[in-house]
């Protein structure tokens, strides 16, 4: 399993983004997802730049890095024919090392038009035909699309990459995992669901690459690193469908009120141990993950940094 960093565009602003994508790489991480919000979760987190002006500079400041959206939402707050044009260009300044990552979206970043926040079913037909009319577009020259969500008009991109990006698309659920079966070239996850990702290749998925997103607190001492994650990520524990249906930071805050700090650090490795840190890595692998992306919560990069390069990357390696 290649182990990437997962640049959080809701803790950091957008110099910080790039200053870290090349500390990342000097680490010797093997990748970097981005996450693509227009809100971050909750007010605490503090940052939310436009992803695409980010991965123009990380571009510059990188040498070698594979970068994934993760994810972005094609279908209600940017159309799909405005997210063929971004991540064409992105792929032509990435050559070889960009993925778009797709998903159906959360009414946190997509409802602020005020349309109506669509049905998860309603949402993937959405996701579906999205796909088709970025790959449309990506097939060159002058294009026209009619269909039950999205209409395209003499639509041409002139800045296209030498070969398509791969689509990754998320799945969080048997329908939508089948729907990221047959529509993308590889799949993302925020979790080490063995059932599912054996479900994504037995669906159409098999040979396709699967990545996955963990967040983890490094730090010198654990009762601080827990209070950080409680902090800034208490969201990451909220049940069921409230990620994708509460619509503001202040509805997430008022959500995490209930959430303790013992039960972020259940999901979220907290202090020094990196013995923990890499069991938690290893359930990902034992689960079938092909790329795992890892967040530092919290402002000790550097000291992150330095802990992961020294002890827990070449156990990867």
């Amino acid at each position: 399993m290649r182990l990437g960093y997962f640049l959080s565009s809701e803790e950091h602003g957008p110099g910080d983004l790039v200053a870290l994508a090349g500390r990342a790489e000097e680490a010797g991480f093997q990748g970097l997802w981005i996450s693509d919000h227009y809100h971050p979760w909750i007010d605490e987190q503090g940052h939310s730049p436009f992803v695409w002006s980010v991965i123009g500079a990380i571009a510059q400041a990188t040498e070698a890095m594979a970068l994934t959206t993760a994810v972005t939402c094609p279908t209600i707050r940017t159309h799909p024919a405005v997210i063929a044009h971004a991540a064409a260009t992105s792929a032509v300044m990435l050559p070889g090392r960009f993925r778009l990552g797709l998903g159906s979206g959360e009414a946190l970043n997509e409802h602020i038009l005020g349309g109506p926040w669509p049905s998860a079913n309603v949402r993937l037909e959405m996701l579906e035909e999205a796909i088709e009319v970025i790959r449309l577009l990506w097939r060159g020259g002058q294009q026209e699309h009619e269909g039950k969500h999205y209409r395209v008009e003499n639509a041409r991109l002139y800045d296209l990459p030498e070969h398509p990006p791969p689509i990754y698309v998320s799945g969080f659920g048997p329908k939508a995992t089948r729907v990221a079966a047959r529509t993308g070239d590889g799949y993302c996850v925020t979790f080490a669901d063995e059932e599912l990702i054996g479900l994504f290749r037995q669906e159409g998925g098999r040979g396709k690459t699967v990545q996955a997103g963990v967040k983890v607190c490094w730090g010198p001492d654990e009762g601080r690193a827990r209070s950080i994650a409680h902090r800034l990520w208490p969201n990451e524990v909220l049940p069921g469908e409230l990620a994708q249906i509460l619509p503001t930071p202040a509805h997430f805050g008022q959500a995490v009120t209930l959430v303790g700090e013992d039960q972020v650090a259940e999901a979220i490795v907290c202090g020094p141990d990196l013995e923990r840190h890499a069991a938690k890595l290893q359930e990902f692998a034992d689960a079938g993950v092909d790329e795992l992306y890892v967040q530092q919560v919290g402002p000790d990069q550097d000291g992150f940094f330095e802990a992961y390069a020294a002890e827990v990357l070449p156990r990867f390696a």
